[in-house]
């Protein structure tokens, strides 16, 4: 016999003990064994465990029968079927006994039994032989009306098996709906209840055919008139199916909410709050299903939100009109109704949440909402009823909410102007204000924090909406604050208002109130409990602000000086704290921070000790962040504070924070070294920058394009205010600066500041960094003979003769005397048939950006050189020449535009490349300095808008489309016309140019697309093909760029995007190579084009697309060509996140094409690529399948229940999917998205 066996079998002796005391400790010892991972039990030993534990629960003391219920958890993955097939006979027929005390033990262990059930795919076979033999005995007990409790134990236990694992019960199904069904008429009100919670866990996973019987049955039992108890019953069940069943009540929904109705109309209030929350799940259900219903249902939930009998809101409002606020407060507190039997609230509740759920999901309606429901809600803040003001609260919230979305969504639907639905809220604030200033004063807690939340949202929505009513509001916080009775969470939240406040309004407003918000704030910093000190110092800072505002919009008339010895004292006890939470020592830093920068003239003497104690806490590791900013923003203060007193060992302990890891530091760090010796520089020693220097050479690498910018910002603002400073750091740092310059990744902002620094070091006359030293610098890589292109010599990028050539103008734009000798150095290098490509390419930029700057005139000389260069044999020559001609062109317009025009015209050889210089002319200059050439250049370009070559079109139409932008009201139209009038060539030239019309900013154009945009769209009924394409393609960039110019034309626009995703017969053809056939499909672009715009228009406009329409053509591009595949299988996993419930109606037929693409295996003989496009298809396919089994109530189908079960039992999908979710080892998905819990 092993130890284990010996060891348990000692326990089980103990366990038949008659001392109870022995008993308790061998089942605790046993509970304690099993629980060990190790533990393995021979046959003979789990009988005997089993059979022991079964007689436990009978035992005569109760902690002895709880313990060994508890035991049943472990023993369920310990013991083999036969062993667990036991416990649960055992259990079940324990239940039916007579005895009280034995079936509530026993369905607690049945409970246990079932929680514990693995749902794996090893153990799924257990799982269903487990739970078939508790359903029939369940369906059994449920017959039993004689005793109500076994039927009460039945229905719970059955509701725990469905809810986790209703997928292993299909087969029972059938007979549980016929089982339960009738129990809704039993005569008990609980197992009512019970049997409706059962059938909500029922739906789910029940087939189509069972939920359309369950639903058809609750239609007819309500058509047959039944008693109001009844028809409760039968209600609520309907809202438990509907919230439970989804998006399958859509297609009953037409035979629902008549009867619904009807049932709104009988005197009862508990049967009006069930028809309220069954219309709320039908909303949240089906919303687009709802449409036709919405308008009946939101004036059925404004009659009854207002439905007191009982109550006479208009006496109350006649005593509060007659008397002092206060007093009336009083008044109503004192003499508040109350009624017991009184169930009208139940109905105002129901009816208000149904109106929220409206309010969620219905967006598109907003400006509806604030015509109709907006006013009734505001009237409803009177509501006597707690709970049913919170509610109320709540939905007008929920309305704010969408009001702030529909903003940032929609940004630019109206250019310089404002939403429509913030223009009608800030007509209601006045309204708001009155009716919850005076609720703000009242003694319930929670209505004041359904208050304050509710101004707080008001605050984000409509920043600075609040302004006028200010004085109203101040006295209702301030009585938050200071009343006794007040609990923490009430201050906390009326603290968190006041910031918000403070945050979203001028400061003015707040100034006259300075006396009587300061003391009870001050008082909140000297609170023992930290969460509140921490939220009042936000507030105190903010109150600093408020005192002496700094910036342009500063006035001067408030005088800070009586409150600066108050607010600095309780500031300055917790900076000095140490033993305090980490947040309150953050906040007290940043605090004094912003009273040394606002108010440091006032602090006199106390100033030195408070820059002390921030070089303390710059040492700390865990407030040396907060200091940095701090510090940041002192040394920047208009004040000009001295700190000379800390400045060098400052600088010290800051380049030491530029050695560490931590890049949030390191960049703060940057940014305080960049503002301490921008306004500190007359208080710093060259020597004291050392430590900062030596650590700098690190930072400038392309590996973090971010720090290397800051980092050479700090070097541009050394070099201007401390020049002596820079003396060595032509060893150091200016070598990794012309690494820098050349590399690929350099660009925008980063690019910008090396030319900052290489202007700031040319002027600050600093010996080794004279011109000739930084322009031979940068140019000397592009000088190395093409044979050294060793690894010791890499190959230059493109982006970095760009980056150099900018170097190059930066210099000469600095030192203009140097420009001339630069120019000839230039183009002798040019000439040069000696000079590497490299060289010449660069020199060729060079010149062309030192001409953007107009430095170069009109000299003859230069043209020629650009000539010869575009009639080059070698490309990249010819190319930048090209580039340099436009940019040159862009500098002296009238000297080489003309010239650049005749060339185009008469050199159809060079066309290209002078069609490029002219783009760049089109995109660089100012409108006004084209606007004499804009008809030259028009007609010119339009003559070539037909050729034959695909790429000259489309750079004649971006110069087109650039034009247009010159002079948008008069352009466009002839954009127009010309659409009608051309060729298919010159009409996809003219909607491509219109793409480029488009950019994603605000532009004068706008509302003049915006007019004309739906006729340039109308050649998405071109016969061309080509027309078609490019016009999908500039519809994709509108969708993109500026979504507000085609969301009203979706209707009419959708119909045509969608007929372009059908794969046509007529398109493709067959090839002949060689031997070999090849397909050839004509219409893949533009299919490729549609389903482009389909992805973007999930994320630009959601709201105006019929989802389910959508997913029918997202279902017919699962089956297409691998590109279109791939972008399918990307709009899947977004519509699962965007539109769950809709993606749900159609999971069964989605699911079939994602089952094929996972499972397809290439041909053994098939080329290397064919293998690689295959696994590439699987993965992204895995992709949709893991947003898929996100949706939480995914699992419910049996389709994707089977599928998700078919990858965790094939290995090779189980890796795909681990590997896409990035998981490593362990259990994978699916088995957590199969929990059915």
């Amino acid at each position: 016999m092993s130890s284990v066996s010996y060891y348990i079998s000692n326990l089980l002796e103990k366990m038949t003990s008659t001392d109870k005391d022995f008993r308790f400790m061998a089942t605790n010892d046993l509970m304690l064994e099993l629980q060990k991972d190790s533990i393995k039990l021979d046959e003979d030993s789990e009988r005997k465990v089993v059979t022991m534990l079964l007689k436990l629960l009978e035992d005569k003391n109760g902690e002895v029968q709880n313990l060994a219920v508890k035991c049943l958890a472990p023993l369920v993955s310990k013991v083999k079927e036969p062993q667990v097939e036991v416990m649960v006979d055992t259990l079940c027929s324990n239940m039916m006994s007579d005895k009280e005390p034995l079936r509530d033990i026993s369905s607690m262990g049945l409970k246990t039994v079932i929680a514990e059930l693995p749902l794996t795919s090893t153990g799924l076979t257990l799982t269903v032989g487990v739970c078939k033999k508790i359903t029939s005995q369940l369906i059994g007990a449920m017959g039993k009306q004689e005793d109500v409790s076994v039927q009460l134990e039945a229905l719970d236990i059955l509701s725990d098996m469905l809810g986790r694992l209703s997928g292993a019960l299909v087969s029972f199904h059938s007979a549980l709906l016929s089982s339960l069904l009738p129990q809704l008429t039993s005569s008990r009100m609980a197992v009512r209840k019970r049997s409706i919670l059962a059938l909500g866990h029922l739906v789910p996973c029940c087939s189509p055919a069972l939920f359309s019987q369950l639903t058809e049955h609750l239609t007819n039992e309500l058509a047959k008139a039944p008693p109001v108890s009844m028809a409760r019953t039968y209600i609520q069940c309907l809202a438990t199916v509907s919230r439970q069943g989804g998006h399958r009540v859509g297609e009953h929904l037409e035979k629902l909410i008549p009867m619904v109705l009807k049932f709104t109309d009988v005197e009862d209030d508990e049967l009006r709050e069930y028809c309220f929350q069954a219309f709320e799940a039908f909303i949240r259900s089906c919303p687009k299903e709802m449409s036709p219903h919405v308008a009946t249902v939101t004036k059925l939930c404004l009659k009854f939100m207002t439905f007191d009998p009982n109550y006479n809101y208009d006496d109350e409002e006649e005593e509060e009109d007659s008397m002092d606020v206060e007093e009336g407060l009083e008044e109503e507190s004192d003499d508040e109704y109350s009624d017991d039997d009184d169930m009208s609230w139940k109905v105002r509740r129901s009816s208000i949440k149904c109106l929220e759920s409206l309010i969620a999901t219905r967006r598109d309606l907003l400006l509806s909402f604030f015509s109709s429901v907006c006013p009734a809600l505001l009237a409803r803040f009177k509501e006597r009823e707690e709970n049913v003001r919170a509610d109320v609260f709540s939905a007008f919230s929920s309305l704010l909410r969408q009001t702030r979305g529909g903003t940032s969504l929609q940004g630019n639907m109206r250019p310089g102007g404002e939403e429509p639905a913030l223009t009608l809220l800030k007509t209601q604030v006045p309204l708001i204000v009155k009716a919850l200033h005076r609720q703000l004063k009242e003694k319930s807690i929670r209505s004041r924090q359904g208050c304050f939340s509710l101004l707080s949202e008001l605050s984000h929505t409509a920043p600075g909406a609040l302004e006028t009513h200010i004085p109203a509001l101040i006295p209702g916080i301030v009585f938050s604050l200071t009343d006794r009775s007040s609990s923490s969470t009430m201050r906390i939240d009326a603290l968190s208002f006041l910031h918000v406040l403070l945050l979203s309004h001028p400061p003015e407003a707040f100034q006259p109130h300075m006396q009587v918000l300061l003391p009870p704030v001050v008082s909140c910093v000297e609170d023992s409990f930290y969460k509140i000190t921490s939220e009042a110092l936000l507030v105190v800072l903010q109150l600093v602000r408020v005192m002496r505002p700094q910036g342009p919009s500063a006035g001067g008339g408030f005088d800070p000086k009586p409150f600066v010895r108050e607010v600095f004292s309780v500031t300055l006890k917790r900076l000095k704290a140490t033993d305090i939470d980490q947040e309150v020592k953050e906040r007290a830093i940043s605090c004094m921070g912003h009273m040394v920068c606002h108010l440091g003239d006032h602090l006199g003497a106390e100033l030195q000790g408070v820059l002390a104690i921030f070089l303390e806490r710059l040492k700390n590791e865990i407030t040396r962040l907060t200091a940095v900013r701090t510090l940041t923003l002192v040394s920047a203060s208009l004040l000009k504070i001295d700190l000379s007193s800390i400045l060098p060992e400052t600088l010290s302990v800051l380049g030491s924070f530029l050695r560490k890891n931590e890049r949030v530091l390191k960049l703060g760090t940057l940014a305080c070294l960049t503002s301490i010796i921008m306004h500190q520089a007359a208080n710093i020693k060259p020597a004291a920058l050392e430590p900062v220097l030596s650590e700098l050479p690190g930072l400038v690498d392309e590996s973090d394009m971010h720090v290397s910018q800051v980092s050479v910002s700090l070097l541009s603002v050394m070099a201007r205010s401390c020049p002596s400073s820079l003396n060595r750091i032509s060893l150091s740092v200016l070598p990794c600066v012309f690494r820098l310059v050349l590399s690929p990744l350099l660009q925008g902002a980063a690019l910008s500041s090396i030319l900052d620094l290489l202007q700031a070091l040319v002027l600050s006359n600093t010996s080794n960094m004279g011109y000739s030293q930084l322009l031979k610098s940068l140019t000397d890589p592009f000088h190395l003979p093409s044979s050294s292109s060793s690894s010791s010599s890499p190959l230059i990028h493109r982006q970095s003769y760009l980056s150099v050539s900018r170097c190059v103008a930066a210099l000469s734009s600095s030192c203009p005397k140097e420009t001339p000798s630069t120019v000839n150095g230039l183009l002798q290098e040019v000439k040069n048939p000696g000079s590497p490509e490299s060289a010449r390419v660069l020199a060729l930029l060079c010149l062309g950006e030192v001409g953007r700057s107009g430095s170069l005139g009109g000299r003859k000389e230069v043209l020629g050189v650009i000539l010869e260069a575009i009639s080059s044999t070698n490309e990249e020559v010819r190319t930048a020449a090209s580039c340099a001609l436009g940019s040159m062109a862009v500098g002296s317009l009238n000297d080489y535009l003309p010239f650049l025009l005749t060339e185009i015209s008469t050199q159809p050889r060079r066309q290209y490349l002078l069609l490029n210089s002219l783009k760049e002319v089109i995109s660089a200059c100012p409108a006004s300095s084209l606007s004499p050439h804009v008809e030259s250049i028009w007609s010119l370009l339009f003559q070539h808008c037909e050729c034959p070559e695909e790429g000259t079109r489309n750079l004649v139409a971006e110069c087109l489309g650039k034009l247009t932008l010159v002079n948008a009201a008069q352009l466009l139209p002839r954009l127009k016309q010309q659409l009608r009038a051309g060729s298919p060539l010159a009409r996809s030239t003219v909607v491509t140019a219109v793409k480029f019309t488009i950019v994603d900013h605000p532009a004068p154009i706008d509302a003049l697309l915006k007019d004309c945009i739906g006729d340039f769209l109308q050649t998405l009924q071109d016969d061309d093909l080509n027309v078609r394409r490019v016009s999908l393609v500039m519809f994709n960039s509108a969708a993109h760029n500026k979504p507000s110019l085609i969301r009203g034309l979706l209707a009419t626009v959708l119909p045509h995007l969608y007929r372009e995703t059908q794969i046509r017969k007529d398109l493709i053809r067959e090839v002949e190579m060689g031997p070999f056939k090849h397909t050839v499909d004509d219409g893949l672009d533009v299919r490729k084009a549609a389903f482009e715009c389909m992805y973007t228009l999930l994320d630009s406009c959601m709201e105006g697309l019929d989802v389910l329409l959508f997913l029918d053509h997202v279902e017919e591009g699962l089956k297409d060509h691998y590109d279109i595949r791939m972008l399918t299988f990307l709009m899947l996993a977004r519509l699962a996140s965007l539109c769950p419930a809709a993606v749900l109606q159609r999971l069964d037929r989605l699911i079939e094409p994602l089952k094929a693409t996972c499972t397809t295996k290439v041909k053994a003989g098939s080329v290397k690529q064919e293998f690689e496009k295959q696994e590439e298809l699987r993965r992204s396919a895995m992709r949709a399948v893991a947003a898929l089994l996100a949706v939480p109530e995914v699992e419910r189908s049996p389709s994707m229940a089977d599928f998700a079960n078919q990858i965790r039992t094939n290995a090779d999908m189980a890796s795909i999917y681990q590997s896409v979710q990035g998981g490593e080892g362990g259990g994978i998905g699916p088995t957590e998205s199969m929990d059915m819990s």
